[in-house]
């Protein structure tokens, strides 16, 4: 019986200590007033309220003496502490539950922001404000307007609802649900939100952003987008000042002006640099102008290239170091480049254009005497990144109006022959300058120089690069690719590959120190393989390697597929003989200055040798084993073979290490083929060779700043400028050399 006294007392203490709080309204004093005894109302003039801690003032109002209660018309005030002003037209003030019913261009106004409505209820014990029929919160950097709203004195918290748009100076953000901290400026959404900067907008819904400091974190339905640029992530961390970006899960960076797409699992965004970086099974795909078949339809055959690390970035053209490439002219041989600034030269017939060119009407500077070149007599010069001929045009200009600016002052001094004197008439003296006239200092004054800056229009366009650091891979129909690291500009539409690649198109593999791939209307248009390039044609009924060597190789493209080559320097190359039945005959090595080869539907259909060839031919029936050429290499079991071996890599069954692509091998000779249930499969002394192991992630990860909770931490979390500094450092010991003026 006690344990059921002792709950029913602390059940009904709560509802006693409510009870207990209940206070009359105390009417402190008032000008003029009248009152209905039975009733218990009172009318009053200038009435000062107080009731729990507030002040009440108003013109005039009615008192409900039995109710507890007053009703107060025009110039109304709630003063509550230091802290709280209410402004309104109208009050119904109910003193038991302390709330206040507003009406009419009601300001509510604390000590950072002003609210204002025309409904608004404010209970006075909670201190909590509600609105329900649209209002609008301003401070000194945010304003604010919904339809619902819940204001929270004590905290600052504001919850809006429906309708919902913020305005800074700097963005706009419109928001289906959110709850906005007067104190702290950090707003957080929990439903569709747009937050629109100065040429960009995020999208999320759910999310939190600080208005003061533009720190942002955006957890579902994240989308970024910036022009034609757009960033997807499953988590987007923002430094709107300092403009880093942060994405973490599945990342789309997309650009449809150029037809990029960039994926990975973590990335960074530059706005300043137009700079994205991205980590974590990345891949980008390039848009071209081929198309190929995958069901019976005809889809756009992009380019679709994997690294361990992936970056893009918007840069000016003039920043940038063209390549120049050669044509391949009517008579199937090789020339230059049309260019403007070639017009007035005299085209070296069959080599490719130099690097560097001089500007129209001037002459290139002969060599010394006695000075030996390093190039030699009938091989052509291996392109390297040209230098910026505008740049040569504009000096070269400038110095030309120094030196006729220098010249007009030597015309004071020449002698102008007077005219004959009339007859009978004679001539005045001659007038004389004074010796300080032509001094150097009067000079100097007297001519001014031109400041004149030439540039160029297309020096200040943008365009896009691509840089792949480590393990990159490339596929497309027709092409595949293997490399350490790729650098790709859309200036020149030239794609770069460093260290080791390995290039596959139809049946050939070609390998070399660097390997220059242009597109030309984005199509394959143009190869060109420097120093120690090796090319390896397979026919696709035979296990015979046709193979050629040589320093230089320039090869063209004609609908997407291998139609010339020409190998330079040291070119050497055994070549299978067929006849009209597609048997073997003989096998012809050969050695010469140059070596042009000529492709029909992937195989090598003819190879003419160019400048003392030398060679031998031996009947098929007396060759004992396939001959290789020192330095052979045959990869086919690297060769990526779909979009999907570009994210993940190839699939592999053993650990074994692949060797070097390109690499030399003392006992490649040795080496046998066999063709094995449609498997090309190598071997020597009966042990496979070469197989390939999943890529490893690249060590740059881990210097990636980690990913941390908390709004606060997101500046830490957004620096990886030592990830961008190491992998740029890394590109810059694969790129070559520029090529010194001519």
């Amino acid at each position: 019986m006690r344990k059921i006294h002792l709950f029913f007392i602390l059940f009904l203490l709560p509802a006693a200590l409510l009870a207990q709080q209940k206070t009359k309204i105390f009417l402190e004093r008032s000008e003029v007033g009248s009152s209905s005894g039975q009733d218990k109302i009172t009318y009053l003039k200038r009435p000062v309220f107080r009731h729990a801690g507030a002040t009440l003032t108003c013109d005039s109002a009615v008192l409900y003496e039995a109710r507890n209660a007053f009703e107060a018309f025009n110039n109304v005030h709630i003063v509550q502490g230091d802290t709280i002003n209410i402004y309104s037209d109208h009050l119904i003030y109910e003193g038991d539950t302390k709330t206040a019913h507003l009406t009419n261009n009601v300001r509510m106004i604390d000590k950072e922001s002003v609210l204002t409505t025309n409904n608004l209820d404010y209970n006075m014990g909670t201190k909590v404000g509600t609105y329900v029929q649209g209002g609008k919160i301003v401070n000194k950097d945010v304003t604010l307007t919904s339809r619902n709203g819940y204001y929270f004195s004590n905290s600052r918290d504001a919850y809006f609802r429906y309708n919902v748009v913020v305005v800074t100076p700097e963005t706009r953000i419109t928001s289906d649900t959110m709850r906005y901290n007067t104190l702290t400026n950090w707003a957080y959404f929990y439903g569709p939100t747009n937050i629109k900067g100065k040429g960009d907008n995020l999208y999320t819904e759910n999310g939190a952003y600080n208005t003061k400091t533009e720190y942002a974190y955006f957890g579902k339905k994240n989308l970024y987008t910036n022009g034609s640029k757009s960033l997807k992530g499953d988590s987007l961390y923002y430094d709107g000042i300092a403009g880093y970006g942060k994405a973490v899960r599945n990342i789309v960076f997309r650009d449809t002006t150029d037809k990029t797409v960039l994926y990975g699992q973590l990335g960074f965004y530059y706005k300043a640099d137009e700079r994205a970086l991205v980590t974590r099974n990345a891949y980008v795909g390039m848009g071209t102008s081929d198309s190929v078949t995958v069901n019976k339809k005809l889809v756009p055959d992009s380019i679709w290239m994997g690294a361990d690390t992936l970056e893009t970035q918007m840069v000016q053209r003039g920043t940038l170091k063209l390549l120049s490439f050669p044509i391949l002219k009517k008579d199937n041989e090789l020339g230059e480049e049309d260019s403007p600034a070639t017009e007035d030269k005299k085209p070296s017939a069959g080599l490719p254009k130099l690097p560097v060119k001089m500007p129209a009407g001037r002459i290139a500077p002969k060599s010394r005497p006695g000075s030996k070149s390093k190039a030699k007599k009938g091989l052509p010069a291996v392109p390297r990144y040209s230098l910026n001929t505008d740049s040569l045009l504009r000096s070269s200009l400038a110095k030309d109006s120094v030196q006729r600016a220098k010249e007009r002052p030597r015309l004071i001094k020449d002698k102008v022959p007077a005219p004959a004197p009339a007859r009978g008439k004679t001539t005045p003296a001659p007038k004389t300058l004074p010796k300080d006239s032509l001094s150097k200092d009067k000079l100097k004054k007297s001519v001014k120089l031109p400041d004149t800056v030439f540039t160029n229009p297309q020096d200040t366009i943008k365009t896009r690069i691509i840089k792949a650091y480590h393990h990159v891979r490339v596929y497309k129909s027709n092409m595949q690719a293997l490399a350490d690291s790729l650098f790709y500009n859309s200036a020149d539409s030239t794609l770069r590959w460093f260290s080791n690649p390995i290039l596959w198109s139809q049946g050939s593999q070609q390998t070399g120190d660097t390997i220059y791939l242009r597109l030309k209307n984005k199509k394959l248009n143009t190869l060109q393989v420097l120093e120690n390039g090796f090319l390896v044609n397979v026919n696709a009924d035979s296990t015979r390697h046709n193979q050629v060597k040589g320093k230089l190789f320039t090869a063209f493209f004609k609908n997407g597929e291998l139609s010339t080559m020409f190998v330079d320097g040291n070119a050497e190359s055994i070549y299978y003989i067929r006849d009209k039945d597609s048997a073997y005959t003989d096998m012809n090595q050969t050695v010469s200055a140059r070596i042009k080869t000529l492709f029909k539907n992937k195989e090598i259909t003819n190879l003419l040798t160019i400048k003392d060839p030398e060679g031998a031919k031996i009947p098929i029936a007396e060759l004992k084993e396939e001959k290789f050429l020192t330095g052979f290499s045959w990869k086919p079991e690297l060769r990526p073979l779909s979009k999907k071996e570009i994210v993940s890599g190839k699939k592999t069954t053993t650990g074994k290490q692949p060797a070097k692509a390109g690499a030399a091998d003392s006992k490649s000779q040795t080496r046998k083929i066999n063709v094995k249930n449609g498997k090309v499969i190598e071997t020597r002394s009966g042990k496979p060779l070469n197989t390939p192991i999943p890529l490893k992630a690249d060590s740059l990860l881990k210097t990636a700043p980690p990913l941390k909770k908390g709004a606060d931490s997101l500046v830490k979390e957004l620096r990886a400028d030592s990830v961008l500094k190491q992998a740029d450092s890394l590109l810059k010991k694969s790129r070559p050399l520029p090529s010194k003026k001519q």
